[in-house]
């Protein structure tokens, strides 16, 4: 499947100075995502910024027979707390091994890798080149090549609390919730997202 496609590091163009970060805003020009203004912000805005601070790092996906980006995620890493008394008995075991218990209310402290964006280029020119399904398949390959080369095994994300965004997630993709966190959108109102996770 990541075969059919170029998976990309942003670091690439940026370790080329001024000349590439100019070659990636071109790249970027071309996504268009409606749905989720702020998915297509942070591409656009400030994931050249946050790759160059360490803060994460941008990966995208371009199809090689249109040489067009058809769609971008972001993984960082981040501490979590979890309750798990939801979860399998095999999945509480797999995280009690790289996390810490806390004794008093019993929830473990782990870092994991944060799918922090993920992105589908909706721009009318491009069609539905790559299906969501693919594109969280390509950024949990490249979580699983970090994991290969410096452990861990939980990976997270957080999502709008949406039926069809949750669906997606845990009906179609195996992920579980495990809390809430409650954001604000620039001046909007603070809203809430549902955090999930899943072993890998």
């Amino acid at each position: 499947m990541e075969d059919d496609f170029l998976v990309l590091n942003i670091r690439e163009y940026i370790k080329m100075g001024k000349a590439g970060e100019d070659m990636l805003r071109q790249v970027f020009s071309s996504f268009k995502c409606e749905k989720n203004l702020d998915v297509e912000s942070f591409l656009t805005e400030q994931s050249i910024d946050f790759t160059k601070k360490n803060q994460s790092v941008t990966y995208i996906v371009i199809s090689p027979d249109k040489n067009n980006i058809v769609g971008y995620f972001t993984i960082t890493i981040k501490p979590i707390t979890v309750n798990t008394d939801e979860f399998s008995n095999t999945v509480r075991r797999k995280i009690a091994r790289v996390s810490e218990q806390n004794s008093d209310n019993g929830k473990y402290s782990l870092s994991a890798y944060l799918i922090a964006q993920l992105g589908k280029n909706y721009d009318d020119s491009i069609g539905n080149t790559i299906s969501g399904d693919n594109l969280l398949s390509i950024a949990l390959g490249k979580v699983k090549e970090l994991q290969y080369m410096a452990g861990g095994m939980v990976v997270f994300l957080e999502s709008e609390n949406k039926d069809r965004l949750l669906d997606f997630y845990e009906k179609q993709n195996g992920f579980k919730r495990f809390d809430t966190k409650v954001t604000k959108k620039y001046k909007e109102n603070s809203h809430t997202l549902v955090q999930l996770l899943k072993v890998i």
